[in-house]
This record gives structure tokens, sequence and C-alpha cells, in this order.
């Protein structure tokens, strides 16, 4: 089966066909995104925009046009990218660009002291008490997901969100818990 035909079955309703594409042009996509800068963000901020453009030119892909599928997705992807660079250095999308990173509410020091994990486990319990109080249930939900490492890919996966979706769930809650801090800290 060419990329063109998994790409045609994926936008059937085809989810191995689907992941195959995004695993195998995941490579493509971090290769556009180091080339790039993000004002206020990472690389992987790109990554994920571009494997957002994967995902649209799978999902839009039509094969009589005579375009292969690496033609197409790697403009797709460009694209994406290069308009998430220009509407980070928009005025407008500043507070986007201050962020605060979810993940750094979990980083805890590693030791074998039983009464550290203890007391670790007791701040992570608080911790997720406290953020499940100001986040919606599918906020809540995609946080932890992304906490545990897996990427918006996986993450529309688990949660059966698009991928706009997942990603304005995100910043929502990165608001939320910028607020939070702000107010813990006052």
């Amino acid at each position: 089966m060419t990329d063109g035909e998994r790409a045609l079955a994926a936008a059937a309703g085809d989810r191995r066909a689907e992941e195959e594409l995004l695993k195998k042009y995941s490579g493509l996509v971090r290769k556009k995104a180091r080339g790039f800068f993000l004002v206020g963000g990472e690389t992987e901020d790109l990554i994920q925009e571009g494997m957002i453009g994967l995902s649209s030119a799978i999902h839009t892909y039509k094969q009589e046009e005579g375009v292969s599928f690496l033609s197409y997705a790697s403009v797709c992807v460009s694209r994406k990218i290069i308009d998430a660079v220009k509407n980070s250095q928009r005025r407008k999308n500043q507070p986007l660009n201050d962020y605060v990173s979810i993940s750094d509410e979990m980083e805890f020091p590693s030791t074998e002291d039983a009464e550290e994990n203890l007391i670790r486990m007791e701040d992570s319990r608080a911790f997720f008490r406290k953020i499940g109080g100001i986040l919606s249930d599918a906020e809540f939900r995609i946080v932890v997901l992304y906490m545990e490492g897996m990427s918006y890919a996986e993450i529309t996966q688990a949660t059966g969100k698009n991928y706009k979706s997942v990603d304005n769930a995100l910043s929502r809650a990165k608001k939320k818990l910028a607020k939070l801090q702000q107010e813990d800290g006052e």
C-alpha cells in the first residue's frame, strides 16, 4: 500500500493507516520544526504544530490531483509551522507566550527515603485535588495524560478529541494553573 493509499484509508477511518503515517512522517516534522524559532515557545511546540499539519494532510489528501503524499504532507507541515511562528510574533498573542509549564509542578527530587516518598505522594495527591477543583473534567484528563509524557497525537487517540481541542484544553489549563500559582504566591 502506498502512502497516498494509506492517507485515503486513514481519511475513511482506518486508525492503523493514520498511525503508520504519523509515525513514518514524524521525522519530517521534527526536521522542519528545527529550522524555525517560536517566540515564547520551544521546538516541541513547533513539532506539535507540525504534527497537526501532518494530521490535516492525512485527512485532506486527494490522490487524483497527481501530487505525491510526501510532497503534500511536506507543504501542509511547513505551512502549519510557519503560521505558528507568524502568530507567535503578533502582539495579540503575547499572553500566550507567557506560559507556565504544567510538568514543572510535578518535579520532585528523587530519594529512596520512605518518609520523603510518603510526603511526596501526599504532595502529589494534594496537587491533583487542587487542580481537579479548578479544571474541567476534560482539561484534567488531558493535563494528566500530558504530564505522563504523552504526545498530542497520543492524547487525541486516548481521548477521542482532535488536535485543536487538546491544544485548547492545555492552553486553558495552563492559564488556570498560572492564576492558581499567582494566588498561592500572594
